[in-house]
């Protein structure tokens, strides 16, 4: 069965990377009616906080994708132990008693890059057991095949063949001094317990897979199939990180800004990925019907942010998109939400809201525009714009609209019987239609443009209509 998994560490925010890596692990499941699992890898103490691991919930139940399983790598290092020491007692790791501060670590070797250290290498059995047995302290390496042209090889869903050399892998580590597991021999002794079927993750972890290759065949396990995504890159080139680009990649930031979370999906899925067909707006079911490895690319993405702005304007138009087209029922929640935050309280009923946000959203491009350019709809308090005030201060249109407030009164208050007494009136002063439909709309909303300006008696109501009229 097909299982997949998305595996965050939690040493800071939701990073945008991360969560395209989840949505796609999640549209492969479900388009291959798959397992889709979370699971947190936390065995790195020292860097773990809580507030991470609450963003990445925080994040991805946003997304409000969901998942199958759940589990904490944390609780699992008995399983990690029990792998590292079937892999020792094969033969395929060996005890590294070199000291921590070393001068010759990992990074280098007599100039060159380190691969291994002949002395712990090749410690016998018995002597590496009576230095172990006193307590000695130790790393466990993985023993990497460097004789008879050994090659490592896998197949990549994107990126194709991929092969190395044993002789140019290091003795990585599988166990930390202080016994921990490290991410190496935690991820595939995890996966391979999981029996996960595609390892899905971004292309920095390119390189690794030779070793947890290496890893699973110790392990006497088949390794999963692996799948390893173009990286996400700012406009500069540089890659999208935590710490030079800070709120711009955190996916909270598109959640506060006021974005739709199918609009952000959306979005996340056409960087580094194409349904090959030219659509960019895509529901949920339709990036699922549409999702395969053939329509990931193999270049970066570029995500595009100014230091005055963080957001990305593809993104921007696309939560445009949504939010105009989505059903209104399904939008509601959202804009209820909105509202509830500013402190606004809905004036009529569930009707009158669902007819109004879907006649004011064709303009609008976030949830924030309903309690800022959608404000005159909700509370009585609102900013009159130069542009509406400029149309407001007309000869005749003060004068005309409070007669026209008392007119209204005594009328039937239905788009058609508003217009007729509208023009009737302009007629009676002797002034253009035009200058009270704009001085109408100026003073029913602030705003010198936006629906039909009949449309909008009918959505602010006849008492709160007639008063805004007839107090200009």
């Amino acid at each position: 069965m097909l299982r997949v998994r998305f595996a965050p560490s939690p040493t800071g925010f939701l990073h945008i990377g991360s969560a395209r890596t989840f949505i796609f692990n999640w549209l492969y499941a479900r388009r291959n009616g798959g397992t889709m699992i979370l699971r947190i890898d936390d065995t790195d103490v020292e860097r773990n906080t809580d507030a991470s691991l609450q963003s990445i919930h925080e994040g991805l139940n946003w997304l409000d994708l969901g998942w199958d399983e759940f589990y904490r790598q944390s609780d699992r290092l008995q399983l990690h132990a029990e792998v590292a020491e079937a892999i020792f007692n094969k033969g395929l790791a060996y005890r590294d008693f070199t000291p921590a501060d070393h001068e010759e670590g990992e990074k280098s070797r007599a100039g060159g890059p380190w691969l291994f250290n002949p002395g712990m290498r090749e410690l016998s059995r018995e002597q590496s057991d009576r230095r172990a047995a006193i307590g000695e302290k130790f790393v466990l390496r993985f023993r990497v095949p460097r004789d008879g042209g050994r090659q490592v090889r896998f197949t990549d869903l994107v990126y194709g063949e991929q092969t190395k050399a044993g002789a140019d892998i290091e003795d990585f580590a599988l166990l930390r001094s202080d016994g921990t597991p490290t991410y190496h021999l935690a991820s595939c002794a995890d996966d391979a317990d999981l029996k996960i079927s595609h390892v899905i993750r971004g292309q920095d972890h390119l390189s690794n897979t030779f070793k947890h290759v290496l890893i699973f065949e110790g392990a006497g396990v088949p390794p999963p199939l692996f799948a390893h995504l173009p990286l996400l890159v700012a406009p500069d080139g540089t890659k999208l990180s935590k710490r030079k680009h800070g709120a711009v990649v955190s996916v909270t930031t598109y959640r506060d800004a006021g974005f739709l979370p199918q609009a952000y999906v959306n979005f996340l899925c056409l960087l580094g990925w194409s349904p090959k067909d030219d659509r960019e707006q895509m529901s949920r079911q339709d990036l699922i019907d549409a999702f395969s490895f053939g329509g990931v690319n193999r270049s970066n993405a570029v995500v595009n942010f100014t230091e005055q702005d963080p957001i990305d304007q593809k993104a921007l138009w696309l939560n445009s998109q949504h939010l105009r087209t989505m059903p209104v029922a399904e939008l509601l929640p959202y804009v209820e939400a909105e509202l509830a935050k500013a402190g606004f309280k809905i004036p009529y009923d569930d009707e009158w809201l669902e007819r109004t946000v879907d006649l004011i959203r064709a303009r609008y491009f976030t949830l924030h525009d309903f309690v800022t350019r959608g404000r005159a709809y909700f509370v009585d308090e609102f900013p009159i714009e130069p542009d509406a005030l400029e149309k407001l201060n007309k000869p005749g249109a003060r004068e005309g609209l409070r007669e026209l407030g008392k007119r209204l009164t005594a009328e039937q208050f239905t788009e058609q019987t508003v217009e007729s007494e509208l023009r009737k009136l302009a007629e009676e002063l002797g002034v253009k239609a035009g200058i009270l439909i704009n001085g109408a709309r100026a003073a029913l909303t602030g705003q010198s443009v936006g629906p039909s300006a009949f449309h909008l008696f009918i959505a602010i109501g006849k008492e709160r209509a007639v008063a805004r009229l007839c107090g200009v």
